[in-house]
């Protein structure tokens, strides 16, 4: 037994809860997290741990996982102090095959701003593990601290960004920004060179029905480094798309062909629900969490509820021989379907919801609106200047992807489509909606790999600032753009982006944003890699926004 007071802990650090509290909780049911990965059976009893999310200042989300040989209820109860001598709160759940033996209840009732434990107990008497948890505060908030994580495959290395958290104890609350799994087979993505050998992906298929994703995340769950955060840490979470199939959008996506897996609705319905039973997540698509008088955090879907299907540079230059052919379907497509005014990324009824949500959040005199969603909103084009710095011996695809990525910036057009720069009016609707609610807004964001940092501007107005974290294991522009030095590439994408203050194209890790009344501070710390399982950091960058400058600070 672990040290605490019998009162619920304040919430104001989490440090309240001491580092060897943090261990013990960590190592509880140690006998399955230390089991090789390539050798685990996930049994029966409680196979997962436990995990908490969808927090408010009265109530929280409780996850676990019962395998029994048939449908079992469990009592779940909170309390003030790890010995649940006076439970503050207790229901029950069943945990039945129909939801991959996946149990969810929502405790309510408690206090603001206050940290608790949590478990469950099944008819036998076991107790799962014990989590911990906290509510979100309510009216003056001093100080609020989130982790925030994205891209974290499996096969390309340990989640030491997720280890490293736990042990820095330094947050209030976990936020994932989506490719929390990935669906491709194994030997693909990573391939058979780049994959660590005890990290044997389930299944060994891409994943494409319900039985698929289930076995997935019962894989990525195993991990040792992601059951500690869920365990000490709730968790606001968005999918991208990755639990899905790659480059998804509301009708499709770039990795599903329906011809041999069958139709995409059946394929994301799947996904969504293995999603919604594995996660401690609620199923509303999108969500606004309250964090007293310092921000709202709103919570985005920016990729199945009502994207429309990316655009393809590929595919408007397909056919152009020469280089006045390919500028020139490059000029009419940027003057044409880019930037048709009716795109969408959101969908009209969460384009709604989220302007109304900006305008509520001023107007009660919130200081930040945080928009807690999945791919880069910042402008970003490649370097003009990047065909000069190519080396000898390169493959010509990648050169021809290169010189294609050139012509586009020639052009004014985006690097990447599948992010907001492929969306100019869908994005241009929600800076309006932005500057209308005079919003002091910070935008979140995963997905590249990278990390980045810009000043978000329309028509020369300040809009606020976006933050994108660097991937927890998946490689970045590193891993195909070896042959150019990181920090000349960082350099030259920020010359190149007039809103780009800062870029790290070549570490894995995660970020801590800082918020208070007067400042926002991010720090981004690196992890010193992902081949072994370790928490030692490599460096950190600090960078900071004070409230209504709408500016960075790098």
């Amino acid at each position: 037994m672990f040290k605490t007071d019998t009162a619920a802990q304040p919430a104001s650090s989490a440090t309240a809860l001491t580092r060897r509290h943090l261990f013990t909780l960590a190592v509880a049911g140690a006998a399955f997290a230390a089991a090789p990965l390539a050798a685990r059976s996930f049994g029966t009893g409680f196979t997962h741990n436990v995990a908490s999310g969808e927090p408010s200042a009265q109530s929280v989300l409780l996850w676990t996982r019962y395998v029994a040989e048939a449908d079992t209820a469990l009592t779940w109860q909170v309390s003030a102090s790890e010995d649940f001598a006076a439970p503050v709160a207790e229901g029950s759940v069943t945990a039945s095959a129909s939801r991959d033996w996946c149990a969810k209840g929502v405790a309510t009732g408690l206090a603001p701003d206050r940290w608790y434990f949590f478990r469950f107990m099944a008819p036998d008497g076991t107790a799962s593990p014990t989590g911990r948890t906290r509510t979100l505060p309510v009216d003056t908030t001093s100080k609020f601290r989130l982790a925030v994580f994205s891209c974290s495959n499996f096969g390309f290395g340990w989640f030491n960004a997720y280890g490293h958290a736990v042990e820095a104890n330094d947050a209030d609350l976990a936020v994932h920004l989506g490719d929390y799994i990935y669906e491709y087979g194994a030997g693909t993505y990573p391939n058979a060179g780049q994959g660590l050998p005890e990290r044997v992906l389930a299944p060994a298929t891409e994943i494409v029905a319900l039985t698929d994703y289930r076995l997935r995340y019962a894989t990525y769950r195993a991990d040792p480094d992601c059951q500690r955060l869920h365990q000490v840490l709730p968790m606001i979470a968005v999918w991208d798309d990755h639990e899905s199939a790659n480059d998804s959008y509301e009708n499709g996506a770039q990795n599903h062909q329906p011809d041999t897996e069958g139709d995409w609705q059946v394929r994301k319905a799947a996904a969504k629900q293995a999603y919604r039973e594995w996660m401690p997540v609620s199923d509303a698509p999108y969500a606004a969490y309250q964090v007293g008088d310092l921000a709202t955090l709103l919570r985005l879907d920016t990729r199945l509820e009502g994207r429309e299907q990316p655009f393809s540079l590929e595919q408007v230059l397909a056919g152009k021989t020469d280089p006045q052919a390919a500028m020139a379907a490059l000029d009419t497509f940027r003057d044409g379907d880019w930037a048709h005014p009716d795109r969408q990324l959101l969908g009209a009824a969460q384009e709604t919801w989220l302007s109304e949500s900006l305008a509520t959040s001023t107007s009660a005199g919130t200081h930040w609106q945080v928009l807690v969603q999945q791919v880069l909103i910042g402008n970003l084009k490649s370097p003009q200047a990047l065909a000069g710095m190519l080396g000898d011996g390169l493959p010509d695809f990648v050169r021809q992807r290169l010189a294609a990525a050139g012509m586009a910036s020639k052009a004014g057009l985006p690097l990447n489509m599948d992010a907001w720069d492929g969306y100019p009016a869908a994005r241009e609707r929600v800076f309006t909606a932005a500057l209308n609610a005079d919003a002091n807004l910070i935008v979140l964001a995963g997905d590249t790999h990278n990390g980045w940092a810009f000043d978000l501007t329309q028509d020369g107005a300040a809009v606020g600032v976006e933050l994108g974290v660097c991937s927890v294991s998946s490689p970045g522009f590193e891993s195909y753009l070896g042959f150019i030095k990181p920090d000349t590439l960082a350099s030259a994408l920020v010359a190149e982006n007039e809103q780009l203050q800062w870029a790290d194209t070549a570490q894995r890790g995660y970020m801590v944003v800082e918020l208070t009344p007067a400042r926002a501070m991010t720090e981004y710390r690196f992890s010193t890699g992902v081949k072994q399982r370790s928490t030692r950091l490599a460096g950190t960058k600090r960078i900071m926004t004070e409230k209504g400058s709408g500016t960075l600070e790098v």
